[in-house]
């Protein structure tokens, strides 16, 4: 057997046999993630609707903006956070480089162009008579703004997807807002750099198996609700 396959058996045997360092690596990654998109997703999406449905001064430049953001690096955005929340920093005052707060910090910051800019994708591919039919059938804002949601379902599932993706899978910035620090702030990327750069891939290997399983669910509840939508039809 040779070391390739030993070291991915070994991976394999951490990953099944509950080693307790590794799933509490894991549950720091969703646990951070999850918290940054549940705070990203509603005023995200409520600025793609706005987008996509109203017609106002700068509209374009701000479509414009959400997109360029889109292809701003991960180091980039923590270095940003790790300026505002250092001792010097205007927002030092409340202590939170080096926690789980600053990840979840950075990590909406990089999840929200993201579900912004498919949103609006998502909403313009809807017929705005949506919109028009439930406000004429007497459906309030926030009731309409609801239906034309369950329109563009598939395209907000998708956006959903590819942002949580995006930060789960991000180590610049958990790296310099976490500190990678055991048990408390080191997730799946930045435990997948350390044990790599040490010579130890079981661990690393390991992690990574968890990020493509992650991945590969994802996608499949994405084809399973679309193929639903489409029986529907």
């Amino acid at each position: 057997m040779d070391d390739s396959t030993s070291i991915t058996l070994e991976a394999i045997h951490l990953l099944f046999s509950g080693d307790t360092e590794l799933w509490a690596i894991i549950g720091v990654s969703f646990q951070v993630s999850t918290t940054a998109i549940l705070i990203s997703v509603p005023p995200a999406l409520i600025i793609a609707f706005i987008l996509a449905y109203a017609d106002f001064p700068g509209r374009r430049l701000l479509i414009s903006i959400f997109n360029t953001l889109l292809a701003v690096p991960a180091v980039v955005i923590g270095l940003t956070f790790y300026l505002l929340l250092s001792r010097q920093g205007i927002l030092g005052d409340w202590r939170l480089l080096f926690t789980q707060s600053a990840m979840v910090m950075g990590q909406a910051a990089l999840s929200f162009p993201i579900l912004v800019a498919m949103g609006h994708a998502a909403f313009q591919a809807i017929d705005k008579r949506a919109w028009e039919t439930a406000r004429t059938l007497g459906a309030n804002r926030i009731r309409a703004f609801y239906t034309v949601m369950k329109e563009a379902r598939f395209g907000l599932l998708a956006a959903l997807f590819s942002a949580y993706g995006r930060i789960i899978a991000e180590v610049g910035a958990s790296m310099m807002l976490g500190g990678n620090i055991l048990n408390y702030t080191r997730n799946i990327p930045t435990a997948i750099a350390l044990e790599t750069s040490k010579g130890e891939f079981s661990q690393g290997i390991a992690l990574g198996l968890v990020l493509i399983i992650l991945a590969f669910t994802l996608n499949t509840f994405l084809q399973y609700f679309q193929g639903k939508g489409h029986l529907s039809n």
